[in-house]
C-alpha cells in the first residue's frame, strides 16, 4: 500500500468567507466549487450562490472545504462525533520573514515568528474558522 497524499477537508459555516480568506490572507487560488443545488462545479464563486464544496491551492498545498451540514451529511461518522480537532495545518514555506511581515500587517491573529530548539522559523495563526495554520521554514 501506497500513501500519496494528504489534503484536508475542513468543516467550514461558509464556503464564500472561507475561500475569500485563504485568497486575501495567504494568497490561495480557487480551482472549484460545488453549489449548494450540487448540479455542477464552477470555477468561480457566485455572490448570488450559496456552495456546499470548495477546493484551494496555493502552490503544492491543497485544502478542501465543505459547508457542515454537507460534510455531516457525506461523512457519516461525523454525525455521531463533535466536529472539530486537536490539531493545526503545518506547511513548510520559503521567505517566512517576508511573509510573516505580511501578516502582521493585518488583523489575524497570530503568533510571533520564532526560531524553535529544532531549527525552525516558525509562526501559527488563526483562519476565520478557528482552525489553526502554522507557517516555518528551516533556520539558515
Amino acid at each position: 500500500m501506497t500513501f500519496n497524499k494528504l489534503t484536508p477537508n475542513l468543516a467550514v459555516a461558509d464556503i464564500k468567507a472561507s475561500v475569500k480568506f485563504y485568497q486575501q490572507n495567504l494568497g490561495f487560488n480557487l480551482i472549484m466549487a460545488v453549489p449548494a443545488t450540487e448540479d455542477g462545479i464552477e470555477h468561480s464563486l457566485s455572490e448570488s450562490k450559496d456552495y456546499v464544496y470548495a477546493l484551494i491551492a496555493k502552490d503544492d498545498v491543497e485544502i478542501m472545504m465543505q459547508q457542515t451540514k454537507s460534510f455531516k451529511h457525506d461523512v457519516r461518522l461525523s454525525q455521531f462525533e463533535n466536529l472539530g480537532a486537536s490539531v493545526s495545518f503545518y506547511m513548510e514555506i520559503e521567505g517566512i520573514e517576508q511573509f510573516y511581515e505580511e501578516i502582521a500587517s493585518k488583523t489575524l491573529k497570530s503568533t510571533s515568528l520564532k526560531t524553535t530548539w529544532y531549527g525552525m522559523q516558525e509562526f501559527y495563526i488563526l483562519d476565520n474558522n478557528g482552525y489553526v495554520l502554522g507557517f516555518a521554514e528551516k533556520s539558515a
